[in-house]
């Protein structure tokens, strides 16, 4: 076992088996979720420790991990009497992999400096089956020193992680990584459209692209799901139109306009409002199934 302790905050698909991966590396785990049953049913399958409030989850933890949902989540659990900086030792580091704004970073990275806590904006991409794979991609903001020291226990469920910069440059890399998701997915969703209108067999063509210069991680694993309209593989667009509100948030601070962004999130808005809120990123392809004419009347 070893002798670094270990927080984890949040327990849904991506931190389940994050924290898992901990436990099973040797790293004492003790997790919080706000609902308690999760934390238990983690706790029967890994054999950890849960607690009750993110206070006590953390108390003796040297370094303290967060995967919740959004802005507001955040400081849900950061924040307050019974909250996670109220809890931690002095010196004691905390991760926060949920995907925010970077003006959400900036903050807690100030409060955490009054505390005498250091803290790691350190958002992931990989979805659930790069957190259950131990496969993911970290992208973080902070110090160099800090960064040292959590990049070897992050390393049990991640296939890269990198230092962008400072406080807030962890999320302003994580807003890049799902604008390209976003216009390779519309390209391939129109792209497919076309070929199912031409009569192409999907399966040929995807086989024939896939190792050339049109190929991407989105053509290999969800070409052949969308054609089958299948789309329930784990990050829903409600999450992805958080994400991209985010991003055109920060554009807006730089005066840029993201034409493709705004698009795409305006169809998967029109998306949400059919019901497919829960589907994922992929069904982007139905938006040009959609009178978008009647929508915005």
């Amino acid at each position: 076992m070893s002798s670094i302790n270990v927080a984890f905050i949040g327990l849904g698909v991506m931190g389940f088996p994050m924290a898992g991966h901990l436990q099973q590396a040797g790293y004492s785990t003790t997790v919080f979720n706000r609902s308690s049953d999760k934390a238990e049913k983690w706790c029967v399958q890994y054999s950890g420790r849960s607690a009750a409030t993110p206070k006590a989850a953390v108390t003796n933890a040297d370094i303290v991990f967060v995967c919740v949902g959004n802005d507001d989540d955040v400081r849900s659990v950061v924040y307050g009497g019974s909250g996670i900086v109220a809890g931690m030792k002095s010196g004691a580091i905390l991760v926060d992999h949920t995907t925010t704004s970077a003006v959400l970073a900036l903050e807690i990275s100030e409060h955490c400096q009054h505390q005498g806590v250091h803290f790691i904006d350190a958002p992931v991409s990989g979805g659930q089956a790069g957190a259950e794979n131990g496969a993911l991609t970290i992208m973080c903001g902070g110090e160099q020193a800090i960064f040292d020291r959590v990049q070897p226990v992050m390393d049990v469920y991640a296939k890269q992680s990198r230092l962008l910069g400072k406080n807030g440059q962890g999320q302003r890399c994580k807003m890049v990584n799902q604008i390209c998701i976003a216009g390779v997915l519309q390209g391939l969703s129109e792209a497919l459209t076309l070929a199912e209108k031409s009569n192409l067999n999907i399966e040929d063509v995807v086989a024939t692209l896939k190792h050339g210069a049109a190929g991407s991680w989105q053509m290999e694993n969800r070409a052949g799901t969308m054609a089958q309209d299948k789309f329930d593989f784990g990050f829903a667009i409600d999450w992805m139109i958080k994400d991209l509100g985010i991003c055109l948030d920060e554009a807006a601070q730089h005066q840029l306009t993201l034409p493709l962004t705004a698009t795409v999130n305006k169809d998967y808005k029109a998306l949400s409002e059919q019901g497919l809120g829960r589907m994922d990123t992929s069904v982007l392809i139905k938006s040009l199934s959609i009178d978008k004419w009647s929508l915005n009347k």
